[in-house]
């Protein structure tokens, strides 16, 4: 792991190479649009889902965001309004952020967003067990999801804050995807730290050593935290030098942010905007 240092530096000393209006913009389609407050109402959730709609008429120059991640009582909300069917909706489930609770009680409130509408669905990886070596049961919990709600995808959030290590983060990393990820997710924003550049380039890592044994891509989504162009362009340069050009669609690489949306917008048009 000690190489870890050494290839972000890298990165970073080559970071112009990617920043460039046209993967900006092509950010802004990466982007999981969330709204995750204690205050979201359904008026709120209504607001938000009609700028996504309108956003193709009022920037016709830059793709749509690739989900709208709510509360999983307001899936139906968002699928009830929703245009676009380029445009995903996403839930965080299984009584997120802590993930402290019955693993019926996750599976259920999972299996209800997707029965009124989610396409996706961000659970916390269970770290109650992971952090006391019960690796068994928190795979379990990943696995009886998936099943429960699938064909929708499932996104495994592994709050990489609270893992000490990277050995610990590519262990998460390796568990999430050996239980059924389609993604793995660094962060639940909710704590600190988030995201991290060290934590993104172990779990893709991970990810590309996974597809090497098995076949299968698991997609990557930093969240937390992740506010400013140069934030966005970072971790875009992370996938590329790692996993390269095939993960970066967005089915394979989504942006976790409430605030990102706008300051992309605000660089890419060079003028204050706050359309969302």
């Amino acid at each position: 792991m000690d190489t870890i240092e050494k290839e972000l530096q890298k990165i970073k000393e080559n970071l112009q190479k990617w920043n460039r209006p046209e993967i900006l913009a092509a950010c802004i389609g990466h982007m999981d649009l969330t709204s995750l407050n204690s205050t979201d109402t359904k008026s709120k959730i209504e607001k938000m889902v009609e700028k996504v709609n309108n956003f193709p008429v009022n920037y016709p120059k830059y793709p749509s965001v690739a989900a709208i991640c709510v509360y999983p009582n307001f899936a139906e909300v968002v699928k009830k309004n929703l245009n676009s069917q380029d445009v995903n909706v996403a839930v965080v489930g299984g009584v997120f952020p802590s993930s402290q609770s019955f693993l019926e009680v996750k599976i259920q409130e999972c299996r209800i967003a997707v029965e009124k509408g989610a396409d996706e669905v961000d659970i916390v990886l269970s770290l109650s067990h992971f952090l006391e070596g019960e690796y068994e049961l928190a795979a379990k919990e990943i696995s009886s999801i998936k099943k429960a709600i699938a064909p929708a995808h499932l996104k495994v959030i592994l709050e990489t804050g609270a893992l000490s290590t990277p050995e610990a983060i590519e262990k998460a990393s390796v568990l999430a995807m050996e239980a059924g990820a389609d993604f793995i997710k660094t962060s639940t924003g909710k704590m600190e730290p988030a995201a991290t550049p060290e934590a993104a380039i172990v779990m893709c890592r991970a990810i590309k050593e996974h597809y090497r044994k098995t076949g299968k891509k698991v997609g990557f989504k930093p969240a937390g935290g992740i506010s400013t162009p140069q934030d966005a362009i970072l971790y875009y340069a992370i996938v590329d030098t790692i996993l390269g050009e095939e993960w970066l669609n967005p089915e394979l690489f989504r942006l976790g942010a409430s605030r990102l949306a706008n300051n992309l917008l605000t660089e890419l048009e060079n003028r204050p905007i706050n359309y969302f």
